[in-house]
């Protein structure tokens, strides 16, 4: 396959409605991806995000906005002009064709020459790693080496665009870890904008660029993986990003206190007058020292320590009574002074990692 990241094209959603009765499955979405970029829309069930991605296929015609294909309003456009490769979460391949007969369809669809189908074919298998499997049958392969084939139908047109509908959900895990970064290079060979759906918060912080949290047909907050984890806009998105413990906290101006005790933070407060803290479990330490200066310090009690090889994590109730969780490396100096239930522990947490968010939004 040539490298098509020049000819990649831009996606522009604007004011895009889509109702069924009184439910809204989106609602005023509006979403720029950019040329080339590999973007994941992240949510629950039901949240949206598979509805988005089949507008932009053209199998799902919304109520009213606008969707852009480069400078081309394609809105209207059926999905077999469109020109859009799409992989799906069944892989929808043909049990009655050999693996070359998938992956030459959408071609012959196009009515190219056989001698260029039989070259494109055996290009596009290649370059997922099948070269010299056209010849087997569907029912002769592995999950993942449906997935492939899946994959190189629809790259096999080189397209311009690619969409991808939860094409991992039917693999075990560490296959589907494995198809993961073999997923992020074949974006980085081919270029093509690619827009991916999963509900899986671990895949999208893995492959994208970009991830666009989706929920109750709104897009809560886009940014890039780090930045989402690290900054989340709201309650929603913290809690569906990795494992977290929010805490009430009170505001008075640029003022944030916990238990009637100053917090020490970084960075500008969220516009809202409700707040919490957000700690994540590998960001708050367990202090053997005593509490530390330039830290916000919280006295505890350990109420359950989970030893698991390389990390332990402890479950402790903090003096306020609110319980929270940390997770922490195992290494030879500390594997036998692990907490005991019921020991007193002071745990910190640093500054730059005292993340206050807006606690109004669920």
């Amino acid at each position: 396959m040539t490298n098509t990241a020049t000819e990649a094209l831009p996606i522009s959603v604007q004011n895009v409605t889509k109702t069924y009765g009184a439910v809204h499955a989106l609602d005023d979405v509006s979403l720029e991806v950019k040329s080339g970029e590999f973007l994941t829309l992240l949510g629950p069930s039901g949240s949206g995000k598979t509805t988005l991605l089949m507008v932009l296929a053209g199998f799902t015609r919304p109520d009213c906005g606008s969707l852009k294909f480069g400078d081309r309003e394609v809105i209207r456009t059926p999905p077999h002009l469109r020109e859009v490769g799409m992989t799906f979460q069944s892989y929808a391949l043909f049990p009655h064709m050999t693996v070359a007969g998938n992956v030459g369809y959408p071609l012959r669809l196009r009515k190219r020459p056989k001698a260029e189908i039989a070259e494109r074919v055996e290009r596009a298998l290649e370059t997922v790693q099948l070269g010299g499997y056209g010849n087997r049958r569907v029912d002769q392969l592995s999950g993942g080496q449906k997935q492939r084939v899946a994959v190189a139908r629809a790259i096999v047109f080189e397209p311009r665009i690619l969409l991808m509908d939860e094409p991992l959900s039917a693999l075990d895990k560490k296959l589907r870890d494995q198809m993961q970064i073999e997923l992020r290079h074949l974006h980085e060979q081919l270029g093509m904008t690619t827009v991916y759906v999963t509900h899986d918060q671990r895949e999208a912080l893995t492959m994208s660029d970009r991830i666009a949290v989706v929920n109750h047909g709104r897009i809560m907050q886009l940014s890039t993986p780090r930045d989402l984890y690290e900054h989340p806009a709201n309650r929603f998105v913290a809690d569906f990003i990795g494992d977290s413990t929010f805490l009430r906290v009170n505001r008075l101006g640029a003022d944030v206190t916990f238990g009637g005790v100053p917090l020490i933070h970084a960075g500008p407060l969220p516009d809202t007058p409700e707040l919490q803290l957000m700690i994540r479990p590998e960001r708050i330490v367990l202090s053997s020292g005593g509490p530390r200066e330039g830290a916000n310090n919280f006295a505890a009690t350990a109420t359950d320590v989970v030893y698991q090889g390389d990390s332990f994590l402890l479950h402790a109730r903090l003096d306020t009574g609110e319980m929270v969780a940390l997770r922490g490396a195992v290494r030879g100096s500390n594997a036998t002074s692990l907490p005991q239930l019921g020991d007193r522990v002071t745990l910190t947490l640093a500054p730059e990692d005292t993340v206050l968010i807006d606690g109004s939004q669920t």
